[in-house]
């Protein structure tokens, strides 16, 4: 339950930072936008733990068939970070190519803002998407399953900070890690900057995979947040299952055994990331 614990442990902090805001930039806030982020956060927390919960068994099964005995070190930590990181950015990769995981990703981006509080945006649907997945090769490698959602904890509190237009580039840390600006270019509709900048901590992945572009590079800095065809909900139950029924929709109608299995697992095109509005046009 390491990541619950941390994330609630470091809750004060972050409701800080998001006060400070709200104080001082009111403007980049919307009330019911917020309370919708928070609500999202309380459930996304609940279906976590009863997720941890139930699959930690699992993980100390597939312990016992480590190819390595890797005990804690500061070198082992740092190693465990930096692998974390890694697998997290293809993680973030794949839930924008892949349809089943968009269905659970797509919450976090269908505010159209960009503030601390959006960080709490987040899905329920994630441990039925599979986001645990993609941190068992740390687990078969050797390292303990505590210690490995620990990382997870500490890579997901990073991000909060970079949720934000109050911060515009830190200098030689742009080039290293993640940041605000970073990050809002992940956020944007603005076509220069789809599915790009997946980092978690490091922004060094998108480097070297050809992801990353810069802020400004031809939108000046104005960034457009929210997904295309915004549903335009603040309800966290629309905004959590739109697009699974959408995308189950999609798949029913589609011809063929291959086809169905197109719409949930290949890249999301324009028009099903319209998601539900494309329906209701329809």
């Amino acid at each position: 339950m390491s990541i619950e614990i941390i994330l609630l442990a470091l809750s004060p902090i972050f409701v800080a930072f998001i006060i400070y805001e709200f104080v001082k930039h009111r403007n980049r806030y919307d009330i019911k936008d917020s309370l919708t982020n928070t609500a999202l956060a309380l459930m996304h927390q609940g279906s976590d733990a009863i997720a941890l919960l139930l699959l930690m068994p699992f993980f100390y099964w597939l312990h016992q068939f480590a190819i390595f005995d890797i005990t804690l070190s500061l070198t082992t930590v740092f190693i465990a970070f930096l692998l974390q990181d890694f697998l997290y950015y293809w993680f973030h990769k794949a839930s924008h190519h892949i349809h089943w995981l968009w269905a659970a990703h797509v919450v976090h981006h269908s505010s159209t803002k960009m503030n601390f509080s959006t960080a709490f945006r987040q899905s329920l649907m994630y441990p039925i998407a599979g986001m645990w997945i993609f941190w068992l090769p740390m687990i078969i490698i050797g390292f303990d399953p505590n210690t490995v959602f620990t990382v997870v904890a500490l890579n997901l509190a990073f991000q909060f900070f970079v949720h934000t237009e109050i911060v515009y580039k830190l200098g030689w840390i742009e080039k290293v890690f993640n940041t605000p600006s970073h990050h809002r270019v992940h956020h944007s509709v603005n076509k220069a900057y789809l599915d790009k900048n997946f980092a978690g901590v490091l922004i060094i992945w998108d480097k070297l995979f050809g992801t990353y572009v810069e802020e400004n590079s031809e939108t000046n800095g104005s960034c457009r947040y929210g997904i295309i065809g915004q549903i335009k909900s603040n309800n966290p139950f629309v905004i959590s299952f739109h697009q699974w029924l959408y995308m189950f929709k999609t798949a029913g109608k589609a011809q063929g055994f291959k086809a169905k299995l197109r719409v949930l697992f290949t890249y999301p095109t324009s028009s099903e990331k319209k998601s539900i509005e494309l329906d209701k046009a329809a």
